[in-house]
């Protein structure tokens, strides 16, 4: 069975190359065409015959197929809905601001967390994605945009805040951050790019070491244990207190924060002792809050604030100097906004 080329970084490729006696520029000129150029066809110019033949012998270029696409009629929003290989589906979803995109990458079919706010915890996990999967989610959002949006094909910020947790899915998500921070690639800014986690740590121990200067966001969403545990199961196993340690310990770059996301429910962690609580336990860090109104989804069990809780929960924050934005819904006509990505299949894969 051939490999994916989309499932090496630059140094897998190099490696390639020298144990197979090819001619050591074609690594960049392969980078250039698929990732700089983001070409669909395999690269024949400036590549000699042999690694021509070597290639299309050893590795498989294609990517995950577009299964459907959903465009916000409210706000230009869209969402793939991806067919892998073996028939399990997964979605991304485009963000547009100002004429530029962020993608909004899944990194599992499904989600291990089972996190009560999230829709994709409703259908367990399934499997991990393999780097070329994650990769491919980008590419072919790029190449819709050039088909579809024409001079638009502006893909500035990556968000590993799909389906999934993605340090439970380390290996191909710190693979697919190398590949994008690349100079021979895609060469996205490494301060635009963003990885959210529930809070897993065993991923948030290899963080520092592994994936320096990328962005992390916390899905915090109540500073109470009782609370916590209702959102995010895991943190019985691994409490705020233990995931924060390991957070604080991260080394940050000038003008680098770390993104507490904080879900806010109606009736459950939008009260003035909530806000205050959580004040409190951010004041003194490099902290940035991004306050996310619940986005509802067929069969939840919670509901959206109204805009003046909202308000009065970031006033609070707001005395205690901690940056704060309140997040803008976009994409939730087409079940895209966070929280609202699902995309069942009646697919099982057998393990022994």
């Amino acid at each position: 069975m051939k490999r994916s080329f989309y499932d090496l970084n630059y140094s897998d490729l190099d490696a390639v190359i020298k144990q197979n006696n090819l001619n050591p520029s074609v690594a960049a000129v392969l980078f250039n065409w698929h990732y700089k150029k983001k070409e669909n066809t395999q690269c024949r110019d400036n590549i000699s015959k042999s690694s021509l033949d070597f290639f299309e012998q050893h590795f498989d270029f294609s990517l995950p197929e577009i299964d459907t696409v959903q465009e916000s009629k409210k706000d230009r929003t869209v969402k793939f809905l991806f067919k892998l290989k073996d028939n399990h589906k997964i979605e991304t979803v485009l963000i547009p601001f100002n004429n530029k995109y962020s993608i909004c990458l899944s990194s599992q079919v499904g989600c291990a967390m089972n996190c009560s706010f999230c829709f994709t915890g409703e259908q367990g996990l399934k499997r991990n994605l393999a780097t070329s999967e994650i990769i491919g989610q980008f590419l072919k959002a790029w190449r819709w945009l050039a088909t579809n949006r024409p001079g638009e094909e502006r893909i500035l910020n990556v968000v590993f805040m799909g389906q999934g947790e993605p340090l439970h899915n380390f290996d191909a998500v710190k693979k697919a951050c190398e590949i994008f921070l690349s100079q021979h690639g895609t060469s996205v800014g490494v301060q635009k790019i963003t990885v959210s986690t529930a809070g897993y740590v065993p991923g948030l121990k290899r963080w520092s070491q592994e994936i320096p200067g990328v962005n992390l966001a916390l899905s915090l969403h109540s500073p109470f244990a009782e609370k916590r545990n209702e959102l995010i199961p895991i943190n019985r196993k691994y409490p705020l207190d233990e995931v924060l340690s390991y957070i604080d310990k991260i080394p940050l770059n000038k003008k680098q924060f770390i993104t507490y996301e904080y879900i806010l429910i109606k009736d459950f962690n939008d009260s003035p002792d909530d806000a205050k609580k959580l004040g409190m336990l951010l004041t003194g860090k490099s902290a940035y809050i991004n306050l996310i109104p619940f986005n509802e989804f067929p069969g939840a069990r919670y509901e959206r604030p109204e805009s003046d809780k909202v308000e009065q929960f970031k006033a609070i924050l707001d005395t205690f100097r901690i940056p704060t934005l309140t997040r803008g819904v976009k994409g939730d006509d087409v079940l895209a906004a966070c929280g609202q990505l699902n995309s069942r299949n009646e697919i099982t894969i057998k393990t022994n």
